[in-house]
C-alpha cells in the first residue's frame, strides 16, 4: 500500500515525465514538421491543414489527460495535506 506521501512523489513524477514527452513531441512538431505532415500525408489522405488541426487537437488532449490524471489529483493531495 501506498503512503500519501510515495502517491503525491508518483503523481508528480508522472506529470514530469509526460510533460517531458509532450514537449519532445512538441519540439519535433516544430523543428520537423513539413516532413511528418509529408509523412503523414502519404499514409492518409489529408491536406496540410487537416495534418496541424489533428496534431493541435492531440496535443491538446494529451495536456487535457496530463491535468485530469496527473496534476489535479496531486494538487488535491497537496491542499489536504496542508489543511
Amino acid at each position: 500500500m501506498m503512503t500519501l506521501p510515495q502517491l503525491q512523489s508518483f503523481l508528480l513524477l508522472g506529470a514530469s515525465l509526460n510533460y517531458a514527452i509532450l514537449l519532445l513531441g512538441f519540439l519535433a512538431w516544430v523543428l520537423i514538421g513539413d516532413a511528418l505532415c509529408r509523412l503523414h500525408a502519404r499514409w492518409f489522405t489529408l491536406d496540410r491543414a487537416q495534418i496541424h488541426q489533428a496534431a493541435y487537437l492531440l496535443f491538446g488532449a494529451y495536456k487535457l489527460a496530463i491535468w485530469l490524471f496527473f496534476i489535479v489529483p496531486w494538487l488535491t493531495l497537496y491542499l489536504l495535506r496542508q489543511g
